[in-house]
């Protein structure tokens, strides 16, 4: 019934910048926090920054003074600014939701992922 759809993704040289989009879409009656996480090869995906319904931001230690979550409360759209980016930004970028529907309780969505990869 939510459908995450990521993009922005790709190949940058060190230094780069990158900036993720997701939008979300379907039967959404309110949406709570949204929130990128990423997990690298034989890595455990881990949180990069969240933002709250009212804006409020809480980042990953590693990501913090490069990247920049915000939202776009009326399109149901997260972006994930990404500056400075080292090599060990590599990794797999998935949009979290949580999301309450026209039917159902409030539940996490996730979409489908989208590939950055930093080059040294």
């Amino acid at each position: 019934q939510v459908q995450l759809v990521e993009s922005g993704g790709g190949l940058v040289q060190a230094g780069g910048s990158l900036r993720l989009l997701c939008a979300a879409s379907g039967s959404i009656f309110s949406i709570n926090a949204m929130g990128w996480y990423r997990q690298a090869p034989e890595k455990q995906r881990e949180l990069v920054a969240v933002i709250s319904s009212g804006g409020s931001t809480n980042y990953a230690d590693s990501v913090k003074g490069r990247f920049t979550i915000s939202r776009d409360n009326a399109k149901n759209t997260v972006y994930l600014q990404m500056n400075s980016l080292k090599p060990e930004d590599t990794a797999v970028y998935y949009c979290n939701a949580r999301v309450r529907t026209t039917t159902l309780p409030l539940n996490d969505y996730w979409g489908q992922g989208t590939q950055v990869t930093v080059s040294s």
